[in-house]
């Protein structure tokens, strides 16, 4: 599992409003980039063999930071990603029961159409084994709104490909946030227990994590 020295964390949380600013997708100039920081706080909860529902471009969570100990899936064939990864049916994961150790959504719970979270969340639950844990990254409601603005903006005026969400298309249900109190609910309803908040230090508290268990 890759995770980031100390010395590397001091070094990110110092130079946060930088890499705020600049939203690089890969770490330069000795810093991390903010999807590898988000990943890496994710990465020091899962358990073992984990689930990453909406993985993204290049199934970047299981194969570089988890060494490839687990599944990425995602309902768009993004670039990287083979058929085997896309799941056309939400509602229904293609595993048995109890298959993983860990479930994660990294960044999009908010871009599940609203009447199908709970249903997703469900599924989520019930391919963990006993024991196993959920993982929702988001962030604060302001900043997510900001993020989303900045992207589209750095992606129109210097032509780079920042913008996943356009890319794949936007649904009528989808949000730019979910408040705290809809996934602590929607996390509870789902079976999840001792449901907790964890804040990312190292972006100012200004993204943070929920992490859930299955009895």
């Amino acid at each position: 599992m890759k995770l980031r020295s100390n010395t590397q964390l001091v070094i990110d949380f110092v130079t946060f409003p930088l890499r705020a600013l600049t939203i690089f997708e890969d770490d330069r100039w000795g810093m991390s980039s903010l999807k590898t920081e988000r990943f890496d706080h994710v990465a020091r909860e899962v358990k073992g063999y984990t689930l990453d529902v909406g993985c993204g471009r290049q199934n970047r969570f299981v194969d570089r930071h988890l060494g490839g100990n687990g599944k990425g899936i995602d309902v768009f064939k993004y670039e990287g990603l083979t058929d085997d990864q896309i799941v056309e049916d939400i509602t229904h994961f293609p595993f048995p029961d109890g298959t993983f150790e860990s479930v994660t959504f990294i960044g999009n719970i908010n871009h599940i159409p609203k009447s199908m979270r709970d249903v997703e969340l469900a599924e989520a639950y019930r391919v963990l084994k006993p024991g196993g844990n959920v993982v929702i990254t988001m962030g604060n409601p302001v900043t997510e709104v900001l993020v989303h603005q900045v992207v589209a903006i750095y992606d129109r005026l210097l032509g780079t490909n920042l913008d996943v969400d356009g890319e794949r298309g936007m649904h009528h249900e989808e949000s730019y946030f979910l408040t705290d109190g809809e996934i602590r609910g929607r996390l509870v309803k789902a079976g999840f227990t001792g449901v907790r908040k964890k804040y990312f230090l190292t972006e100012w508290c200004l993204n943070h994590l929920f992490v859930g268990w299955k009895k």
